[in-house]
């Protein structure tokens, strides 16, 4: 029989790796936020940086992947650092991983005979990285007063950790000694997932999986498509709400646009940026949005890069829903995200009401604490 398998089998293989990261990640974390509460995602991507499998973990943290990983690779590029093997990159700037501090992005490529073929990353959020609040989401003017901002920064070069870089990131937290080990534990769900891919490359060969992941791309793009015009959703509608804010109200606008097979979301009308942490940066928008469309559509569709093919978001820059650095983004990722959710679905309830839940509360009922020395969240 051939070595070649269907590239379904390929596909779901990889979805399994993702799987697999993120069953090595909780076992290795200590601190209960990764451990316990599963504050974590992780991704396969191909050699351009498209999502094509991950686990069952973060919608904010999946849908905004693909955006800070290229971000990333972008912006490390520029700064004339290369990406080998045996390497990864990590960075927390909201501007570039895609969502808040808090998040630590992870990205390390597999490279087989020299050749790279394509990515593992992970995401996991830390309880603390400093900042003037403890837990990084509370009162902060501007970006910098949330904490720790790293830029894409090799946390291993030729695989070996910069425990310089590690001991630098703990001493910035309150929760230093989980945050070192986390950091460790982060870097060990990579290898898992490199591992994985290249024992897939190995007996089925490069080619064949990089067919597979482009077939899965094409595939959710058709599937997604075809969804679309089964449901006959053809039309627009608008929608705002309102974040409440010291001293006033923050507006969200929405307008959705069903043409046959394709969705465009336009927040042209969204308030302009604030000096308070509910700024949602780029990647956090896309997520809301993707996450939306997915459960109107077909909660069961499969999802990766491919989805984002027949969706157009148009977020006007220096606005709430698309800030400029350096505005605070801390409650951005938790509370904006989900008004933008909510937004959205009152937008689509007059395009397929039976397929729309009534509004939630409109936020993620975070609770942060913290003194000298520590934090909980």
């Amino acid at each position: 029989m051939s070595r070649r398998r269907p590239a379904e089998v390929l596909w779901s293989a990889t979805v399994f790796a993702a799987e697999e990261m993120g069953a090595a990640l909780r076992r290795t974390a200590r601190s209960p936020n990764i451990r316990d509460r599963l504050d974590f995602s992780c991704a396969v991507l191909d050699a351009a940086g498209n999502l094509v499998a991950q686990a069952e973990h973060i919608p904010v943290h999946l849908g905004s992947m693909s955006i800070g990983v290229k971000s990333a690779l972008g912006e490390a590029e520029r700064e004339g650092l290369e990406l080998g093997p045996g390497d990864v990159l990590a960075v927390n700037d909201p501007y570039i991983a895609g969502t808040h501090l808090n998040d630590v992005l992870m990205v390390k490529p597999v490279y087989y005979e020299g050749k790279l073929a394509g990515f593992v990353a992970s995401k996991a959020h830390y309880v603390d990285l400093g900042g003037s609040t403890p837990g990084g989401i509370g009162a902060a003017g501007e970006l910098y007063e949330e904490g720790l901002i790293l830029p894409p920064v090799k946390i291993v070069e030729r695989d070996r950790v910069d425990e310089n870089l590690v001991r630098l990131v703990s001493a910035n937290s309150r929760t230093s000694r989980h945050t070192a080990w986390d950091l460790h534990a982060q870097v060990a769900s990579l290898n898992v997932g490199e591992k994985l891919l290249l024992g897939l490359i190995r007996k089925y060969g490069a080619k064949a999986l990089e067919e597979a992941w482009a077939w899965s791309l094409e595939y959710t793009r058709r599937y997604a498509m075809n969804s679309i015009a089964a449901l006959g959703l053809e039309g627009e509608a608008s929608a705002e709400d309102y974040l409440e804010l010291d001293g006033g109200l923050a507006r969200i606008a929405a307008r959705v646009e069903v043409r046959g097979s394709s969705v465009t979301v336009d927040y042209s009308g969204t308030d302009g940026q604030v000096d308070v942490p509910v700024n949602a940066v780029y990647g956090v928008t896309v997520a809301a949005t993707l996450y939306t469309l997915k459960s109107v559509v077909d909660p069961e569709m499969p999802m990766n890069s491919g989805f984002e093919r027949v969706v157009e978001i148009r977020a006007p820059r220096g606005s709430l829903v698309n800030p400029v650095k350096p505005a605070p983004v801390g409650a951005g990722n938790v509370e904006t995200s989900q008004r933008i959710v909510d937004v959205l679905y009152r937008a689509l309830a007059a395009l397929a009401p039976s397929r729309v839940p009534a509004a939630s509360c409109g936020s993620m009922n975070n609770l942060a604490l913290g003194g000298r020395g520590w934090a909980f969240y």
